[in-house]
């Protein structure tokens, strides 16, 4: 199997915005504009004129969330020797492997905590599958009690660095969020972990929250096969919190407006993940919708024997407008809104509203 890396070398024409982290770049390639994204961490900061080469590929597929070019090399920063602790790879054994300190390594201070953990004790994990539930959720928490601290696990089933994620940007500006933590391959998190095990232990060991949301970052892989996606790791991370005595509560994929039809009322990623790859049980919470759709739902439940696995919960979610008005958030999933799938929205809010419950 040949892999094809498509480059090509391009000038900084704009710095259109930037942080510490990420810069946001108008380039030209070839007299054509595009846009670029620099991690300046990897790559060193840019400048204007500078010139620098970018991977096209994502551009070349037409790819949606992955679809902008990204700075591979810059010959204004020729030579970078960055002097981080720690020395446990991530992007392993790619042109891009960096090095960072892991949270349970011997030179981290938090080393000791994984060796001393003995239990979650119970500790709220909210399972989600896809990185448009985590700011619904976090701010429907949020709007019911302002006191909750919320910490965010993300994996490395979609973007790679957190960096990427406007998402988890605003979140953490407007304190809906308190603490990040990335695991596997992901990079950029407050702690960097390297599973999922210990990025559990480090979310309720380490972080001060009372409750933890895992999702992948932005993006997720999927095949249009039973178990082609990158969601499917939801079992697993389902399985992962029970084998530390967490509290699972898992976020099912809602939608009655999706034209493909395993998509539609509970999605077959979901379905699968509850039937087939998680091997031990969660609380699985449902919006209350129209009878309709109720019962479109509760036939998918039935007809998998699903209930005799797993705890359905019934809870209402129409709050999550008002909670994301006032936190002034747009969220799509799928190129689509609130107005555009309302049930998906429903479900985040409904999944807060008993997380909210729990809590209190």
């Amino acid at each position: 199997m040949i892999f094809l890396l498509s480059y090509k070398k391009a000038r900084v024409v704009k710095i259109e915005d930037e942080d510490e982290q990420v810069s946001w770049l108008k380039i030209d390639i070839d007299g054509e504009t595009g846009k670029a994204i620099n991690y300046n961490g990897l790559t060193g900061k840019a400048k204007i004129d500078d010139i620098i080469i970018v991977n096209t590929t994502a551009v070349e597929l037409s790819l949606g969330t992955g679809g902008i070019h990204f700075v591979l090399f810059n010959y204004s920063n020729e030579s970078k020797k960055f002097h981080n602790r720690g020395h446990i790879m991530k992007l392993r054994y790619t042109p891009m492997q960096l090095k960072c300190l892991a949270a349970e390594e011997e030179e981290s201070p938090y080393h000791r905590v994984f060796n001393d953990f003995k239990s979650l004790d119970g500790h709220i994990f909210i399972i989600g599958s896809l990185h448009s539930m985590l700011a619904p959720i976090a701010a429907m928490l949020k709007y019911l009690d302002e006191n909750i601290k919320i910490n965010y696990i993300m994996t490395d089933g979609g973007a790679l660095p957190i960096f990427f994620s406007n998402t988890v940007r605003t979140l953490k500006e407007k304190k809906l969020i308190e603490k990040t933590i990335t695991i596997g391959h992901a990079f950029g998190g407050d702690l960097e972990c390297t599973n999922i095990y210990n990025g559990l232990i480090a979310a309720k060991e380490i972080l001060d929250g009372n409750v933890t949301i895992i999702t992948m970052g932005p993006g997720i892989v999927g095949t249009g096969t039973k178990y082609g996606f990158s969601g499917i790791e939801q079992g697993q991370i389902i399985d992962a919190i029970n084998t530390l005595g967490g509290e699972a509560i898992i976020v099912p994929r809602i939608s009655f407006q999706d034209k493909r039809s395993r998509h539609r009322g509970i999605s077959h990623h979901t379905r699968t993940v509850l039937s087939e790859i998680a091997k031990t049980s969660g609380k699985v919470v449902i919006p209350i919708l129209d009878k309709h759709k109720m019962n479109f739902i509760d036939e998918q439940i039935t007809s998998e024997d699903l209930y005799k696995k797993h705890i359905f919960v019934y809870k209402k979610g129409d709050k999550i407008i008002d909670a994301l008005d006032r936190y002034d958030l747009s969220v799509t999933t799928m190129g689509r809104g609130y107005e555009e799938d309302i049930d998906y929205f429903l479900t985040l809010g409904a999944v807060g509203a008993y997380v909210y419950e729990i809590f209190k």
